[in-house]
């Protein structure tokens, strides 16, 4: 329960959903945690209640599109707390579903940027702020869709195909420096980004049926991975790409 004690953890995307959930479990194992969104109602109810469990929490608006966004989001943490320990790039979106000979360029450059780079722009200024420390431990949340396919979402796919290669790639360049980079890929799981799925009867069975343990995830037992990729528990873990999916990529 004291797996944080001492430690400061960033998470972005923390407004709703997956980031929310790794952002109650750092607090919950004393972490003091900074909370980033565009969703500043949603980023300041998990303040809030991360306060109300007697934990430390602050809340900084931050578009991870926007490269200047996330340095001055490394910044504003430093500022408050003097160090960044853990970071869960989470923030991402789901896009427009249309095949690749019809997808929006728009489209394509909105998840793009927000899904790949934003990842890339997090990383490009939490690896340094680290390094003052002697090392950390990043988790980017990619998908299961980082190792598979999906008709009508190609920049989806394709983004998270990217944060794996790029997890990779920094875990290489940053393992002796005492910086983990792992990614973890989760299955259809209830957020609000497929809320509106439970309108449609159909599809919401359709991709029920996609998950042989017979039903969708829930936040939290994608965040208690996320928790143990961040912890001591995890030292000799990097580099790798965890899927957490109800034996979706078994088939």
């Amino acid at each position: 329960m004291n797996a944080f004690t001492g430690k400061v953890a960033l998470v972005t995307g923390a407004g709703s959903g997956i980031g929310r959930a790794v952002a109650l479990g750092y607090a919950r194992d004393g972490a003091r945690v900074v909370i980033s969104d565009v969703d500043d109602r949603g980023g300041q109810e998990t303040v809030n209640l991360i306060r109300q469990s007697g934990g430390e929490a602050a809340y900084f608006h931050a578009d991870v599109s926007d490269a200047t966004a996330c340095q001055a989001l490394v910044d504003f943490t430093l500022q408050n707390y003097g160090r960044l320990d853990i970071a869960c790039n989470n923030a991402g979106i789901g896009g427009e579903s249309n095949p690749t000979g019809a997808y929006s360029a728009a489209g394509w450059d909105k998840v793009l940027g927000v899904n790949l780079s934003g990842v890339f722009y997090c990383m490009r200024y939490e690896i340094p702020a680290m390094l003052q420390n002697g090392g950390g431990a990043i988790v980017n949340m990619a998908s299961i869709l980082g190792e598979t396919a999906f008709a009508g979402a190609p920049a989806y796919v394709a983004a998270k195909h990217g944060v794996v290669g790029l997890t990779k790639t920094a875990a290489l360049e940053y393992g002796q420096q005492g910086i983990r980079v792992n990614a973890v890929g989760p299955a259809f799981i209830q957020t609000p980004m497929i809320a509106a799925l439970e309108n449609d009867p159909g599809l919401n069975a359709m991709l029920v049926g996609k998950h042989p343990i017979g039903r969708l995830g829930q936040p939290e037992e994608v965040a208690e991975l996320v928790l143990w990729l961040s912890s001591d528990k995890a030292s000799f873990v990097t580099g790798a790409y965890y899927p957490v999916d109800g034996g979706y990529l078994a088939q």
